[in-house]
């Protein structure tokens, strides 16, 4: 590739992060301490280049989790504008969450095949289609039909996110990257929530899906005006304190050459501490074929029959299980089992949810930072033990009855259970090649989101059984009975016995995991050698 000597005129899509809308029309316009926090931001994540990619794709993953969580923020306006009750409420929930995870595989299959950012860009766009139709049904089923689309469409966005993260970012930061990124999931549903339900109380639910609609469209023309498609391969990476962006077009035909020929690049360093510590690959396990040639049915045996892959769908499932039940009937129990209302149960989940992101900044960065010390498989060790403390944390949280008290276990607990996503994300990379990511992330959501689609009801039919006077389990209901309560405490307590099961899994897996890792690198060596036209 010719050295970039700074005289050649660039495209406006290929210009540097640094010359962006935010540098010359908003950052001028901030106070002095703005512009300072606006400075430390950039230097932590590496530069105006990877902060332009962080911060685009977690507005990804936060709108795609704003906009399906805005049904529930707005379920008081809809149910008596529509007639409908909470098993329909549900319905639009549950039907959009098994429409995106039927959906996932198969978008997963073009994330590996086509341009990413394209498809994002196209798909945010339909995005705000469904909102918009969202808000112009004239009946449930009309309603039904456009939460279905958007379950369908927002599907793209875990897929296309984790393939482009691992063509912009090395691998021996990855856990880190994934945490920052993350961030944005999760301030995207929260701030979704709180956008959808203003709205909603002041304007009508109409407006409150038209109003989530417009972040759609400024994203979707901001990843089509700065963020160019990367080169698959590393040709694009980020290297800290880039300030411009390398698409494929400017990278070329030609690929990166494999570890082996560059053993000091840190970008390898997982792969490279396996083969330090002579790890070999599983041979049942590496793919000998061109991966772009696999069919889709054999991609799908491949990566279940990867273990330290099946065990993270397994553990991840379980994570999002539990929070299913909690975003589903969290307020009706704090309300019935520490006696507050409705408000205050609201504002204790959303200081608790605040927790969370003191998991996602640390845990990745932890397991890097021990992966570099010759911890091969910390990234599996780290999100198991989260997952084990999390569920030891809870049971008091669940069994005090002091609101306080509880509150400081909740906090405790959260950052526990966000913790294993950034390294589990990670990980799936390290043992996945590389022209599999796509689809093997899409298999990781279909699964994970069919399990998370069902919660709610597997979590309500449990507390159901508990019940002791015969009272009706019902979200949102006005007045809160101590058979409901109780009932609750006992489903989320039982629910505790698969989460700390999956921190159990992983640790189990973290003997497979070094032979994972060095099954993917020789596959992704033969994927390479296909390309190339070698044996």
């Amino acid at each position: 590739m010719p050295e970039d000597t700074g005289r050649t005129p660039e495209p406006e899509l290929r210009r540097a992060p640094s010359n962006s809308i935010w540098s010359r029309h908003v950052r001028p316009w901030l106070g002095r301490r703005a512009r300072r926090a606006d400075e430390r931001l950039t230097e932590r994540l590496g530069g105006p280049a990877r902060r332009t990619v962080i911060i685009l794709l977690g507005l990804v993953l936060g709108l795609s989790a704003a906009d399906t969580s805005a049904v529930g923020a707005i379920a008081p306006q809809l149910q008596p504008a529509l007639g409908i009750g909470a098993a329909q409420i549900g319905l639009l929930v549950t039907a959009s969450a098994l429409v995106g995870a039927l959906a996932a595989i198969p978008f997963g299959l073009l994330v590996d095949k086509t341009r990413r950012v394209d498809l994002l860009t196209a798909s945010i766009l339909l995005w705000a289609t469904a909102e918009v139709l969202s808000a112009f049904s004239a009946s449930y089923n009309m309603l039904l039909l456009a939460r279905l689309l958007l379950g369908a469409v927002t599907a793209t966005a875990v897929p296309a996110v984790a393939s482009l993260t691992g063509d912009f970012f090395a691998a021996g930061e990855r856990g880190r990257i994934y945490g920052y990124i993350t961030v944005g999931e999760v301030a995207g549903a929260g701030g979704g929530i709180g956008l959808a339900s203003f709205i909603s109380a002041a304007l009508g639910w109409r407006a409150a899906f038209v109003f989530m609609a417009l972040p759609s469209l400024i994203l979707a023309w901001a990843l089509w005006k700065r963020l160019p498609e990367p080169a698959r391969g590393g040709q694009s990476r980020l290297e800290p304190g880039a300030t411009r962006i390398i698409s494929v077009e400017e990278a070329g035909p030609s690929l990166r050459p494999v570890a082996e020929e560059e053993p000091g690049r840190a970008d390898d360093v997982v792969l490279m501490e396996v083969r330090r510590q002579g790890v070999e690959p599983d041979a049942d396990r590496v793919v000998l074929t061109d991966p772009a040639r696999m069919s889709l049915g054999h991609v799908v045996r491949y990566v279940l029959r990867v273990r330290t892959n099946v065990y993270i769908i397994l553990a991840s499932s379980m994570g999002f299980l539990f929070l299913a039940g909690l975003r589903t009937f969290g307020v009706l129990f704090a309300r019935g089992h520490f006696g507050v209302g409705q408000a205050v149960a609201t504002l204790v989940l959303g200081l608790v949810g605040a927790g969370s992101l003191l998991g996602l900044l640390t845990s990745g960065r932890l397991a890097d930072r021990l992966i570099r010390r010759g911890h091969i498989s910390a990234r599996i060790v780290v999100a198991g033990v989260a997952f084990v403390v999390a569920a030891a944390l809870l049971v008091p949280a669940l069994v005090t009855t002091n609101v306080l008290a509880a509150l400081g276990f909740f906090l405790l607990a959260f950052a526990a259970l966000a913790a294993p996503n950034p390294p589990l994300d990670a990980a799936q990379l390290d043992v996945m090649p590389a022209q599999l990511w796509g689809r093997a992330q899409g298999v990781r959501s279909a699964l994970r989101n069919t399990l998370e689609a069902f919660g709610p009801l597997l979590f309500g039919l449990v507390a159901s059984l508990f019940i002791t006077d015969g009272a009706a389990l019902q979200e949102g209901a006005s007045e809160v009975v101590p058979g409901q309560t109780r009932g609750l405490q006992i489903a989320f307590l039982l629910t505790l016995i698969p989460l700390a099961g999956a921190g159990i899994l992983l640790l189990r897996t973290r003997r497979h995991y070094p032979v994972d890792v060095a099954s993917a690198g020789e596959s992704e060596r033969r994927g390479k050698e296909h390309l190339r036209g070698g044996p």
